[in-house]
Protein backbone atom coordinates (compact mmCIF):
# COMPACT_ATOMS: atom_id res chain seq x y z
CA UNK A 1 0.00 0.00 0.00
CA UNK A 2 1.41 3.29 -1.36
CA UNK A 3 -0.17 6.76 0.41
CA UNK A 4 1.24 10.31 0.16
CA UNK A 5 0.04 13.40 1.77
CA UNK A 6 1.82 13.03 5.23
CA UNK A 7 5.07 13.23 6.41
CA UNK A 8 4.62 11.27 10.01
CA UNK A 9 5.79 7.97 9.47
CA UNK A 10 5.89 7.41 13.21
CA UNK A 11 2.19 8.28 13.54
CA UNK A 12 1.06 6.02 10.01
CA UNK A 13 2.97 3.23 11.70
CA UNK A 14 1.10 3.63 14.72
CA UNK A 15 -2.32 3.80 13.35
CA UNK A 16 -1.93 1.13 10.94
CA UNK A 17 -0.59 -1.26 13.91
CA UNK A 18 -4.01 -0.80 15.57
CA UNK A 19 -5.60 -2.23 12.21
CA UNK A 20 -3.27 -5.00 10.78
CA UNK A 21 -0.62 -6.37 12.13
CA UNK A 22 3.13 -7.27 11.31
CA UNK A 23 3.12 -3.96 9.39
CA UNK A 24 6.37 -1.90 8.09
CA UNK A 25 6.30 1.58 7.05
CA UNK A 26 9.00 2.49 4.26
CA UNK A 27 9.59 6.41 3.93
CA UNK A 28 10.04 6.71 -0.04
CA UNK A 29 9.93 10.71 -0.68
CA UNK A 30 8.70 14.13 1.34
CA UNK A 31 5.60 13.11 1.81
CA UNK A 32 5.11 9.55 0.20
CA UNK A 33 4.98 6.36 2.62
CA UNK A 34 4.73 2.30 1.92
CA UNK A 35 2.95 0.13 3.73
CA UNK A 36 3.74 -3.70 3.99
CA UNK A 37 1.07 -6.05 5.67
CA UNK A 38 0.10 -9.72 5.74
CA UNK A 39 -2.58 -10.04 2.75
CA UNK A 40 -5.89 -8.58 4.29
CA UNK A 41 -9.51 -8.39 2.93
CA UNK A 42 -11.01 -5.85 1.16
CA UNK A 43 -12.79 -4.64 4.68
CA UNK A 44 -9.79 -3.89 6.61
CA UNK A 45 -8.32 -2.50 3.57
CA UNK A 46 -11.06 0.46 3.97
CA UNK A 47 -10.82 0.12 7.54
CA UNK A 48 -7.09 1.07 7.24
CA UNK A 49 -7.38 3.96 4.67
CA UNK A 50 -10.47 5.44 6.82
CA UNK A 51 -8.33 5.50 9.96
CA UNK A 52 -5.11 7.09 8.78
CA UNK A 53 -7.11 9.90 7.25
CA UNK A 54 -9.27 10.03 10.29
CA UNK A 55 -6.30 9.80 13.07
CA UNK A 56 -3.07 11.08 11.20
CA UNK A 57 -4.27 13.49 8.06
CA UNK A 58 -7.30 14.17 5.84
CA UNK A 59 -5.07 15.01 2.98
CA UNK A 60 -3.66 11.23 2.85
CA UNK A 61 -4.28 9.80 -0.18
CA UNK A 62 -3.58 6.02 -1.24
CA UNK A 63 -2.24 5.66 -4.61
CA UNK A 64 -1.19 2.55 -4.93
CA UNK A 65 -2.26 -0.95 -3.30
CA UNK A 66 -1.30 -4.43 -4.46
CA UNK A 67 -1.78 -7.47 -2.61
CA UNK A 68 0.71 -11.00 -3.19
CA UNK A 69 -0.81 -14.05 -2.32
CA UNK A 70 0.09 -17.27 -1.72
CA UNK A 71 -0.76 -18.62 -5.33
CA UNK A 72 1.52 -15.64 -7.07
CA UNK A 73 4.16 -16.16 -4.25
CA UNK A 74 4.38 -19.99 -5.18
CA UNK A 75 4.42 -18.61 -8.82
CA UNK A 76 7.43 -16.50 -8.15
CA UNK A 77 9.22 -19.13 -6.35
CA UNK A 78 8.69 -21.45 -9.27
CA UNK A 79 9.65 -18.94 -11.63
CA UNK A 80 12.91 -17.54 -9.36
CA UNK A 81 13.83 -21.66 -9.51
CA UNK A 82 13.68 -22.16 -13.17
CA UNK A 83 15.11 -19.00 -13.71
CA UNK A 84 18.52 -19.63 -11.58
CA UNK A 85 18.14 -23.79 -12.88
CA UNK A 86 18.22 -22.79 -16.34
CA UNK A 87 21.52 -20.03 -15.96
CA UNK A 88 23.28 -22.92 -13.90
CA UNK A 89 22.96 -25.38 -16.75
CA UNK A 90 23.60 -22.74 -19.46
CA UNK A 91 26.26 -21.86 -17.41
CA UNK A 92 27.95 -25.66 -17.46
CA UNK A 93 27.19 -25.96 -20.78
CA UNK A 94 29.15 -22.87 -21.47
CA UNK A 95 31.92 -23.69 -19.81
CA UNK A 96 32.43 -27.41 -20.88
CA UNK A 97 32.30 -25.65 -24.26
CA UNK A 98 35.26 -22.66 -23.36
CA UNK A 99 37.28 -25.57 -22.06
CA UNK A 100 36.91 -27.98 -24.11
CA UNK A 101 40.73 -27.86 -25.00
CA UNK A 102 42.04 -27.80 -22.25
CA UNK A 103 40.51 -31.54 -20.72
CA UNK A 104 43.74 -32.60 -19.35
CA UNK A 105 44.20 -32.86 -16.28
CA UNK A 106 40.61 -32.02 -15.41
CA UNK A 107 37.86 -32.82 -17.32
CA UNK A 108 36.47 -29.20 -19.21
CA UNK A 109 32.74 -30.02 -17.22
CA UNK A 110 34.52 -30.11 -13.62
CA UNK A 111 34.93 -26.25 -14.40
CA UNK A 112 31.14 -25.35 -14.96
CA UNK A 113 30.28 -27.77 -11.65
CA UNK A 114 33.33 -26.06 -9.67
CA UNK A 115 31.52 -22.89 -11.15
CA UNK A 116 27.97 -23.41 -9.87
CA UNK A 117 29.63 -24.69 -6.64
CA UNK A 118 30.57 -21.44 -6.25
CA UNK A 119 27.44 -19.69 -7.23
CA UNK A 120 25.50 -21.39 -4.93
CA UNK A 121 27.41 -20.79 -1.68
CA UNK A 122 27.00 -17.24 -3.07
CA UNK A 123 22.86 -17.64 -3.41
CA UNK A 124 22.64 -19.43 0.22
CA UNK A 125 24.07 -16.79 1.60
CA UNK A 126 22.35 -14.18 0.91
CA UNK A 127 19.23 -15.83 1.10
CA UNK A 128 20.20 -16.89 4.76
CA UNK A 129 20.96 -13.52 5.54
CA UNK A 130 17.52 -12.14 4.40
CA UNK A 131 15.60 -14.90 6.00
CA UNK A 132 17.29 -13.99 9.43
CA UNK A 133 16.76 -10.40 8.92
CA UNK A 134 12.79 -10.98 8.04
CA UNK A 135 12.33 -13.43 11.08
CA UNK A 136 13.85 -10.30 13.13
CA UNK A 137 13.31 -6.96 11.46
CA UNK A 138 9.76 -8.09 8.83
CA UNK A 139 11.88 -7.59 5.54
CA UNK A 140 10.15 -9.35 2.63
CA UNK A 141 11.81 -11.25 -0.12
CA UNK A 142 10.10 -9.68 -3.47
CA UNK A 143 10.70 -10.03 -7.27
CA UNK A 144 13.70 -6.94 -6.62
CA UNK A 145 15.58 -10.08 -4.83
CA UNK A 146 14.96 -12.38 -7.32
CA UNK A 147 16.95 -9.90 -10.05
CA UNK A 148 19.45 -9.35 -7.16
CA UNK A 149 20.06 -13.11 -7.20
CA UNK A 150 20.32 -13.10 -10.54
CA UNK A 151 22.67 -10.41 -10.63
CA UNK A 152 24.95 -12.09 -7.94
CA UNK A 153 24.75 -15.10 -10.12
CA UNK A 154 26.36 -13.43 -12.92
CA UNK A 155 28.85 -11.64 -11.18
CA UNK A 156 29.94 -14.65 -9.14
CA UNK A 157 30.62 -16.92 -12.33
CA UNK A 158 32.32 -14.34 -14.00
CA UNK A 159 34.92 -13.81 -11.04
CA UNK A 160 35.33 -17.51 -11.38
CA UNK A 161 36.09 -17.88 -15.17
CA UNK A 162 38.23 -14.70 -14.18
CA UNK A 163 40.54 -17.21 -12.68
CA UNK A 164 39.14 -20.56 -14.74
CA UNK A 165 40.65 -18.37 -18.16
CA UNK A 166 43.94 -17.75 -16.38
CA UNK A 167 44.31 -21.62 -15.46
CA UNK A 168 43.53 -22.57 -18.53
CA UNK A 169 46.59 -20.01 -19.86
CA UNK A 170 49.34 -21.10 -17.19
CA UNK A 171 48.05 -25.45 -18.22
CA UNK A 172 49.98 -24.39 -21.57
CA UNK A 173 53.17 -22.21 -19.81
CA UNK A 174 53.74 -24.35 -17.19
CA UNK A 175 53.84 -27.39 -18.68
CA UNK A 176 54.92 -30.54 -16.19
CA UNK A 177 53.76 -28.51 -13.33
CA UNK A 178 51.56 -29.94 -10.36
CA UNK A 179 47.72 -28.86 -11.45
CA UNK A 180 47.30 -27.52 -7.72
CA UNK A 181 50.45 -25.38 -8.15
CA UNK A 182 49.23 -24.06 -11.49
CA UNK A 183 45.67 -23.32 -9.71
CA UNK A 184 47.47 -21.70 -7.11
CA UNK A 185 49.49 -19.26 -9.28
CA UNK A 186 46.33 -18.13 -11.47
CA UNK A 187 44.47 -17.66 -8.11
CA UNK A 188 47.52 -15.44 -7.39
CA UNK A 189 47.76 -13.65 -10.73
CA UNK A 190 44.07 -12.81 -10.72
CA UNK A 191 44.12 -11.64 -6.92
CA UNK A 192 44.81 -7.96 -7.16
CA UNK A 193 42.22 -7.66 -10.59
CA UNK A 194 39.74 -9.74 -8.79
CA UNK A 195 39.72 -7.49 -5.28
CA UNK A 196 39.81 -4.02 -6.87
CA UNK A 197 37.27 -4.87 -9.71
CA UNK A 198 34.96 -6.12 -6.33
CA UNK A 199 35.82 -2.62 -4.23
CA UNK A 200 34.77 -0.58 -6.97
CA UNK A 201 31.58 -2.20 -7.56
CA UNK A 202 30.86 -2.21 -3.85
CA UNK A 203 32.13 1.35 -3.41
CA UNK A 204 28.95 2.37 -5.71
CA UNK A 205 26.45 -0.04 -3.82
CA UNK A 206 27.02 1.42 -0.38
CA UNK A 207 26.64 4.78 -2.01
CA UNK A 208 23.01 3.70 -3.40
CA UNK A 209 22.14 1.83 0.25
CA UNK A 210 23.40 5.27 2.06
CA UNK A 211 21.69 7.94 -0.16
CA UNK A 212 19.91 5.71 -3.06
CA UNK A 213 16.16 6.00 -1.02
CA UNK A 214 14.43 2.82 1.05
CA UNK A 215 12.82 1.88 -1.75
CA UNK A 216 15.47 -0.04 -3.13
CA UNK A 217 17.74 -0.70 -0.02
CA UNK A 218 16.90 -4.15 0.17
CA UNK A 219 17.53 -4.49 -3.31
CA UNK A 220 21.16 -2.79 -2.95
CA UNK A 221 21.83 -4.53 0.50
CA UNK A 222 21.04 -8.23 -1.40
CA UNK A 223 23.86 -7.21 -4.17
CA UNK A 224 26.21 -6.05 -1.48
CA UNK A 225 26.20 -9.12 0.08
CA UNK A 226 25.87 -11.33 -2.75
CA UNK A 227 29.24 -9.75 -4.61
CA UNK A 228 31.29 -9.63 -1.42
CA UNK A 229 30.32 -13.17 -1.31
CA UNK A 230 31.11 -14.21 -4.96
CA UNK A 231 34.42 -12.15 -4.64
CA UNK A 232 35.39 -14.61 -1.75
CA UNK A 233 33.98 -17.64 -3.57
CA UNK A 234 35.90 -17.94 -6.86
CA UNK A 235 38.82 -17.26 -5.06
CA UNK A 236 38.50 -19.81 -2.35
CA UNK A 237 35.70 -22.05 -2.95
CA UNK A 238 35.94 -22.71 -6.92
CA UNK A 239 39.52 -22.60 -7.76
CA UNK A 240 39.73 -25.23 -4.09
CA UNK A 241 37.44 -27.17 -5.06
CA UNK A 242 38.82 -28.15 -8.78
CA UNK A 243 41.91 -29.03 -7.07
CA UNK A 244 40.28 -30.99 -4.56
CA UNK A 245 38.14 -33.01 -6.77
CA UNK A 246 40.92 -33.72 -9.25
CA UNK A 247 43.31 -35.16 -6.28
CA UNK A 248 40.00 -37.34 -5.14
CA UNK A 249 39.96 -38.24 -8.76
CA UNK A 250 44.04 -39.02 -9.03
CA UNK A 251 44.09 -41.02 -5.54
CA UNK A 252 41.20 -43.27 -6.78
CA UNK A 253 42.83 -44.06 -9.86
CA UNK A 254 45.86 -44.91 -8.10
CA UNK A 255 44.25 -47.10 -6.39
CA UNK A 256 42.75 -48.71 -9.24
CA UNK A 257 46.19 -49.38 -10.14
CA UNK A 258 47.30 -50.92 -7.16
CA UNK A 259 44.45 -53.30 -6.66
CA UNK A 260 43.88 -53.98 -10.61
Amino acid sequence: MEISGTKDSAKVAEVARKNVSNVSVIKTGDDALILKFKETDEATHQKLKDALKKDVDQQIKEDRFESVGPTVSRELTKKAFLAIGLAALAIILYLSWAFRKVSRPVSSWKYGFCAIAALLHDVLLVTSVFAILGHFFNIEVDSYFITAMLTVIGFSVHDSIVVFDRVRENLRLMAGKEFGEIVNYSVVQTLARSINTSLTVLLVLVALYLFGGTSISHFILALLIGIASGTYSSIFNASPLLVVWHNFTQKRARKRLATA
